[in-house]
């Protein structure tokens, strides 16, 4: 596939460490046929020592699909992007994830800060592959180092088809603002695809971040918690021009019934109800009592309880 046929419905899943699985991937898919879907961050030398496991998982349906790596290692990288072609319609490299032990490792976003490294890693894996390559950073390490534009065009140079760009610096972490206008003096600046990333949580976000970025799609990523549809019904609109409400409280709660017995029946009764807790907080908001209702059901580990509770739910709040 070329990467015009890849982002066809400019929408993509943004990649999420510990967030976008297979599951959750294949749940986005069911609503968002068309969609690019992103694995999570996968580092080159976890996958160099094991060959992957249940973070490379994929279904046919998952097309188009682009499998994340980290790392600082040239032909590492390289050699696990070759490895993933079997899976993958594109690989990506990330050069944006601002947490302390990816950076100080060199990984993520502190490539922006050796530009000359980003490119050979480029360089050396397109060279190793058959496939699109895209890179994903940021504005910059921090505000004084705001060089997105002159590494964009350094990522084109050395071969990137792609470009995901974080409205954010790595200081911001994920607070703040995403800066949309500012990815709009990359775009001018590159020739190749560029996607907005940050901030974006409804169609009439994905709209105005377009408009501001003048970019050629978007990237969900936190926006798509709790909302299996959003990504879908922003791919729908963009194309057809139709809308699509958000989903209710009823349906969102199903909807996370689902999630919860599909980590079940991939990681077991324990560790797939521990795995979900995190999405709770997505799923159950914005109505009374959410919050305390959160912390009673992140205490249960069985996994008829919490459907229990989550029925209680839906009756209490008709």
């Amino acid at each position: 596939m070329q990467i015009k046929d890849l982002i066809s419905a400019r929408v993509s899943l943004a990649p999420m460490a510990g967030i976008t699985d297979y599951v959750l991937r294949s749940l986005i898919r069911e609503n968002a046929p068309e969609a690019l879907l992103t694995t999570e961050m996968i580092s080159s030398e976890f996958l160099t020592q094991t060959h992957g496991g249940d973070i490379l998982m994929r279904e046919e349906n998952h097309s188009p699909i682009s499998y994340q790596l980290s790392g600082h290692k040239p032909q590492m990288i390289a050699d696990c992007a070759k490895y993933l072609e079997k899976y993958a319609d594109m690989i990506d490299i990330n050069m944006g994830c601002p947490v302390n032990k990816v950076v100080k490792g060199t990984d993520g976003c502190a490539l922006m800060r050796n530009a000359d490294l980003a490119q050979n890693i480029v360089r050396t894996v397109k060279s190793n592959i058959s496939i699109p390559l895209s890179v994903k950073f940021r504005l910059g390490y921090t505000f004084d180092e705001l060089n997105f534009v002159e590494f964009g065009v350094k990522m084109q140079e050395a071969g990137a088809d792609f470009i995901t760009i974080h409205g954010r610096t790595r200081s911001q972490m994920y607070g703040g603002q995403a800066d949309w206008k500012k990815i709009a003096e990359l775009k001018h600046n590159v020739d190749i695809p560029v996607f907005a990333n940050g901030d974006i949580t409804s169609i009439e976000t994905a709209e105005k971040c377009l408009e501001e970025s003048e970019a050629d799609g978007v990237a969900i990523g936190r926006g798509a918690l709790g909302d299996i549809t959003l990504i879908g019904r922003i791919a729908k609109y963009l194309k057809d021009g139709i809308y699509l409400p958000p989903p209710t409280l009823d349906e969102k709660i199903e909807a996370l019934k689902e999630h919860i017995k599909r980590e079940v029946e991939l990681r077991g009764e324990k560790v797939g109800v521990k795995f979900v807790r995190k999405f709770y907080p997505y799923y159950l908001n914005g109505f009374q009592g959410a919050s305390r209702l959160r912390g009673e059901i992140v205490l249960e580990d069985s996994v008829n309880k919490v459907y229990q509770m989550l029925d209680g739910i839906m009756v209490n709040c008709v």
